[in-house]
């Protein structure tokens, strides 16, 4: 079975849709199934067997720089080619390529789906602020509804996902299905090595957020309870790891809150190595976004064996619940900060929320995912 894949982002642009669409390719295989991705073309990226890139242009009203615009005439021709040779049609993204992917679907009378990774609605009110938050909700709901229905089945990654998709008023079946991430690469990072390369104590208490930088991430919330768990217990660090448009602003913020010795911004760190290495250099990790669908982070986090202390919404309710290696403070910054001198105070709670996180993380591997993902193909067709 040939699956096409189009996306408008993949690596080397970085998020949770790039992460997605890179785990179910790696791992559908063994499960007889063989994809072709069309997706942007940045720069030189090298030619790599199973993606076809298009040449797309900087959107020039984007707040970040690493955002193409697809040609429709060259991501429809891409598409369609590609699709011939396809039984079914997967598109990952509700923009141009979207639609090319639902033109080769029709052309050809190809099974079509999606997945629903990013819930709008709330993701754009910090994007397009100078609209009212009701008009861009009617809109966004619309747009969902007909894109939607127009598939034979849609994927989300989570059951608030689905929720929120069927008060919108989608008919057609809505499988949760979420992402898996490899627990080996996130169980086998090398901490003393990561704490020795940034300077940091081997006994010094450090928390982790690792995430794109930016204003739907929370980051400034965060922030602010960070300080106040870091004056009530002097010596904490924080680390940030990622990139994003807030760096800079968030950088500026922490000075402000005069913690620039208790957070340190790491930038982007390479999946492979850097990440998990980081993951296990930690001893908590820190989580405060309210737009998640799903929140892989939090799960690769618990596969190092890393509790959190997290704010429970949208996609994260499914991962943030108790006895599953978690703290789920209310969205007050006090009681956040409490939340993090308590974890730091009490050994034996440490003990058994890295226990439980490990446990609760061996549910959501990447090979469990694709095993589903690939039934589901089969059902289609």
């Amino acid at each position: 079975m040939r699956i096409l894949m189009t996306s408008d982002v993949y690596f080397p642009r970085i998020n949770g849709v790039s992460t997605s669409i890179e785990t179910f390719r790696k791992t559908l295989t063994p499960y007889g199934v063989e994809t072709l991705l069309v997706a942007p073309r940045y720069g030189a990226e090298p030619e790599e067997t199973g993606i076809i890139r298009v040449k797309g242009s900087a959107l020039p009203f984007s707040i970040d720089v690493e955002d193409r615009r697809l040609s429709w005439r060259k991501v429809r021709r891409a598409a369609l080619e590609a699709a011939r040779h396809c039984d079914l049609i997967h598109t990952h993204t509700p923009f141009i390529a979207h639609y090319a992917g639902l033109n080769a679907a029709r052309k050809l009378r190809r099974p079509i789906l999606t997945t629903y990774h990013t819930l709008f609605e709330e993701y754009l009110q910090y994007y397009v602020p100078f609209l009212p938050r009701r008009n861009l909700s009617e809109w966004t709901r619309k747009f969902s509804r007909k894109q939607c229905n127009a598939m034979n089945a849609v994927i989300v990654p989570s059951t608030a996902m689905r929720e929120h998709l069927e008060a919108f008023g989608v008919t057609v079946p809505i499988h949760v299905l979420p992402t898996g991430i490899p627990l080996d690469r996130f169980a086998s990072g090398d901490r003393r090595a990561f704490r020795a390369r940034h300077g940091i104590a081997e006994e010094r208490p450090v928390a982790l957020f690792a995430g794109r930088i930016a204003h739907e991430k929370n980051i400034g919330f965060l922030l602010d309870a960070w300080a106040k768990a870091a004056r009530a217990r002097p010596g904490l660090l924080l680390l940030l790891a990622g990139d994003g448009p807030a760096l800079a602003e968030y950088k500026a913020a922490a000075q402000r809150l005069g913690i620039g010795d208790a957070a340190r911004f790491l930038g982007y760190l390479d999946r492979k190595q850097e990440l998990p290495d980081c993951y296990a250099a930690a001893d908590v990790f820190l989580f405060s976004s309210r737009t998640e669908t799903q929140g892989l982070v939090l799960l690769e986090a618990m596969a190092a064996g890393l509790p959190v202390i997290g704010l429970s919404y949208l996609g994260t309710r499914d991962i943030l619940e108790p006895g599953k290696g978690c703290l789920t403070p209310p969205e007050d910054e006090a009681a956040f900060a409490e939340a993090i001198t308590r974890f730091f105070a009490d050994p034996a709670l440490q003990e058994r929320l890295r226990a439980e996180a490990r446990v609760f993380a061996q549910a959501w591997s990447d090979e469990a995912c694709a095993a589903r993902l690939a039934a589901l193909y089969r059902s289609l067709l």
